[in-house]
């Protein structure tokens, strides 16, 4: 549970080392973000300027960290690589296998029954390989990691999205599908095209109402969900000085939102605080030593124009709370403007449920904000319009705002305290009559608002925003209150304003715990047996792909051409889909059933060529797999937005799906194609999207010649005989081919060739 120090400090003496060689050899001064990548590379110091956007690099990752739904296909592929123990440091947390339904005791115990299973593979696989084990209830793998193991200047992936989490103590935390993870914790490098860069500089400071996250929900209103795609978004300025490490946490979590790489602050005085706070003294200490290497040169942040290839800025004074959404997390409404655009655009303005938590907002700050305007509902005899719940980030959070109070105001008001957990955040929340499928509104602090996310109703539209913000909405019960301007009528029908929020930036008396829920691993695992029963329909051990067999793909058959936005959740479901993570077979009979198919409207009915009729998308993918006839999807712009889940890429590799064509990629998804053994296509030219037809046959013709930087061609032939030769685009390097032709890349690994 303890952070390593030794490594600590070693990658601070890497740091030095290779950077003031980098400064050097790019000739200028560096950003944080330059720093960090350079002093990371696979092979040591760096022998050239990297071009931002176009070349990939090597790079060696401090350490992983995997959450338990990730962590099963994660895992199940590390045993296949033959290592007996994991090369970096690495950690598994059992964080979204616990459904929110009653509240924290009760939804833990039946958590702990149905899926006792995952989680004693989990934790057996863990302590055979030498994998920290983060147990049920312990809380959400991000707050966990940002308390106990990031630090300035690190960098590390992990199998979930907002692993970027981590950028708000300093460091390059990215968020990668589980083979990548398998890859560094086989002692492998770590593959990524150098990103571009990003600068939002922060000034003013906030106040009142306006909290961290409106930072990120106007960051997300300026770049939209693809606006951040390939680059990494660097923090500075006075404003970013000014903030709290966890509010820092926050924005840089939201940056998976728009598509960003990662997100980053460079080392200041807040996280120096929390740091101290959460007993890592010693790596003040060790950073304090290299303090001018874990920020960007003075030289950048006085003329950012020079060195950032987009640069944003914000004045935090004028800054007004926003309301993000419904149905996407780039869709701001400043607070004053949502009564117009709610009426204009016919949301629904009673709001049911009020939610704070996730790994975006379960911070002890963002709990003791949101409780003190719940405790000005209570002390005004104000009763609340909505239903409330809370989702504390760690057993530590949860055990310190216990023992402070904040758990007692917030039941005051009837919240019900579910577990330290992700819960209805990814889906695992078992809502009362979400299954009626009725229009209404919710309002959340999480990060993700795309249809059927939470409750899995396509109806609810849900608005995300902070959660002082929340707070103040669900005691109103409307989605058009203002709580800058507005008043509330308590019991006695007087009308009351609510006042300001304010909560400590950390506990006055320090965090406490009686039991984080941490399992170290044993010492030597080579007796540790990790038994997968053969009947069990939650874990199945997998079985490698098939290599490529160097000849051109022909008699494809189109699966389905996705219409509109297709993100992963639409690929492959979480919710009730989360027990089967850990088997393959059964987990792809969710394959693209929330797609919606261009040629009909509808989501998961497509047209089944062989018999010309329509049926579900892993019924008729099942279907040519039995009939020998490989499949390719078709898709539109940011094709696989949203989750890091690789399932939504081994699902079609399972089925039977060949290729992947889309009008653009959401950059992990694309990876995890690749490392599948997929082919990830983009369109030469977007409009030939049109020129796809549903009975369409596909003949690749040039596939052998599979080559970096060169298009490949592909033949669509329609029913009437004429056929549309279309060109795709790749990003294939030369080692990402060879993942192709061996069917994987961990093929690769487990042959000892890479």
């Amino acid at each position: 549970m303890a952070f390593d120090i030794e490594m600590i400090e070693k990658v601070y003496a890497n740091m030095k080392e290779r950077v003031d060689k980098a400064r050097e050899i790019v000739g200028r001064p560096l950003t944080l973000t330059e720093k960090i990548l350079y002093s990371h590379l696979w092979d040591g110091i760096a022998s050239k300027a990297f071009s931002r956007g176009g070349d990939y690099v090597d790079f060696a990752p401090d350490r992983v960290a995997c959450q338990d739904a990730t962590a099963q296909m994660a895992l199940l592929q590390f045993m296949h690589a033959g290592k007996s123990k994991v090369a970096v440091p690495t950690t598994v947390h059992c964080d979204h296998l616990i459904q929110a339904k009653v509240g924290a005791s009760t939804d833990l115990a039946v958590a702990n029954t149905q899926s006792k299973e995952v989680f004693d593979f989990l934790s057996s696989v863990s302590n055979k390989y030498g994998i920290g084990f983060w147990k049920p209830g312990s809380g959400i793998i991000h707050q966990i990691v940002l308390e106990n193991y990031a630090f300035p200047g690190g960098m590390m992936i992990g199998t979930d999205s907002h692993t970027v989490n981590a950028g708000g103590l300093g460091m390059l935390a990215i968020g990668v599908g589980g083979a990548d993870a398998v890859d560094v914790m086989s002692g492998m490098s770590w593959e990524l095209k150098f990103p571009k860069l990003i600068g939002v500089k922060l000034t003013g400071k906030l106040s009142g109402w306006t909290a961290p996250k409106d930072v990120i929900l106007k960051v997300a209103d300026i770049l939209t969900v693809k606006g951040g795609t390939g680059a990494v978004v660097e923090y500075f300025g006075e404003g970013a000085t000014s903030m709290s490490c966890t509010g820092k946490g926050t924005i840089c979590n939201m940056g998976a939102e728009i598509g960003a790489t990662t997100s980053t602050f460079g080392y200041d005085d807040s996280m120096r605080r929390y740091l101290t706070a959460t007993d890592r003294q010693d790596v003040v200490d060790a950073a304090d030593k290299v303090a001018s290497y874990l920020t960007a040169d003075p030289e950048v942040y006085a003329n950012p124009e020079q060195y950032f290839d987009q640069l944003i800025e914000i004045n935090l004074s004028e800054l007004e709370p926003h309301i993000n959404g419904p149905f996407t997390p780039d869709r701001g409404t400043p607070v004053s403007k949502m009564k117009a655009e709610a009426a204009a655009n016919g949301w629904p303005i009673k709001i049911e449920w009020g939610l704070i938590g996730s790994c975006t907002n379960s911070s002890y700050e963002d709990m003791a904000r949101a409780a003190s305007i719940v405790n000005q509902a209570v002390e005004h005899g104000i009763t609340p319009k909505a239903e409330f719940g809370i989702n504390p980030g760690s057993e530590q959070i949860r055990y310190t705002i216990e023992r402070d109070g904040i758990i007692a105001t917030f039941e005051k008001l009837g919240t019900k305290v579910f577990t330290n957990a992700c819960g209805p955040c990814i889906g695992q929340w078992d809502r009362a009559g979400a299954d009626k499928g009725e229009k209404n509104t919710i309002v959340h602090s999480f990060n993700r608002n795309f249809s059927k996310r939470a409750d899995g109703n396509p109806n609810t539209h849900a608005f995300v925003t902070s959660p002082e913000m929340v707070a103040a909405l669900a005691i109103s019960g409307r989605l058009d209150f203002n709580p800058l301007t507005d008043t509330l009528l308590n019991d006695n029908g007087e009308a009351i304003k609510l006042n300001a929020p304010f909560g400590d930036e950390l506990p006055k008396r320090g965090f406490d715990v009686e039991d984080a829920g941490f399992q170290a691993p044993a010492v030597d695992g080579s007796s540790v047996q990790v038994v997968v029963s053969e009947t069990s329909d939650r874990l199945q051990l997998l079985a490698p792909f098939d290599p490529w067999d160097g000849k051109n793909i022909t008699g494809a058959k189109l699966l389905i051409k996705a219409f509109g936005k297709c993100t992963t959740d639409h690929i492959s479901m979480a919710g009730p889909w989360l027990r089967f993570r850990g088997h393959l077979d059964n987990i792809s009979n969710n394959m693209l059933i929330g797609a919606v198919n261009a040629f009909n409207e509808k989501a998961n009915s497509v047209k089944n060529q062989l018999t010309a009729t329509y049926d579900a998308v892993p019924a008729v993918a099942r279907a040519y797999k039995a009939a020998g006839i490989p499949s390719i999807v078709v898709g539109d712009h940011n094709y696989g937005e949203g989750s890091s889940r690789e399932h939504a890429a081994m699902e079609p590799r399972f089925l039977g799906v060949k290729a992947v064509l889309v009008k653009s990629f959401a950059r992990i998804h694309e990876t995890n194609l690749k490392k599948q053994g997929m082919l990830a296509l983009t369109f030469v030219n977007e409009t030939d999207y049109d020129k796809i037809q549903e009975d369409d046959t596909i003949n690749f013709t040039d596939l052998i010649d599979f080559a970096p930087g060169k298009p490949l061609t592909l033949e669509f032939v329609h029913t009437d005989g004429s056929k549309d030769s279309i060109l795709a685009n790749h990003s294939y390097n030369e080692s990402q081919i060879g993942w192709y032709k061996a069917g994987s890349a961990l093929n690769l690994i487990a042959a000892g060739k890479v």
